[in-house]
């Protein structure tokens, strides 16, 4: 995960390295590897979310089930059937990433 965070640009891979401290900040026990050529956290040995970085956003996937405050939250980044888009011209809401984090372990039992 670290060669693929250092593959970006200084000011991403700092997005990138936050994102990554805010899963663990929720799930420290999480494990990580890459998987589908992007940074998958594990719980358990078995895939519980993925992001990843792209020329103008970060991608987190797939869309954990949802209650009804946290679907809305999400609503403005909800890209196709089950990615969120931060745009990075605007501020990560990590406390969103922190609430999506919660929602993964949840629903994971």
């Amino acid at each position: 995960m670290d060669e693929y965070i250092e593959s970006f640009p200084p000011d991403v891979r700092e997005i990138l390295e936050q994102v990554r401290r805010t899963i663990h900040a929720v799930v420290p026990t999480a494990g990580e590897k890459i998987s589908y050529q992007i940074p998958t956290i594990t719980l358990n040995d078995k895939p519980l979310m993925h992001f990843s970085a792209w020329k103008h956003h970060i991608a987190l996937y797939p869309i954990p089930p949802l209650d009804e405050p946290l679907a809305t939250a999400v609503t403005p980044y909800r890209s196709g059937k089950g990615t969120l888009k931060f745009p990075l011209k605007d501020p990560i809401p990590y406390d969103l990433i922190t609430r999506l984090t919660q929602a993964f372990v949840a629903a994971r039992g």
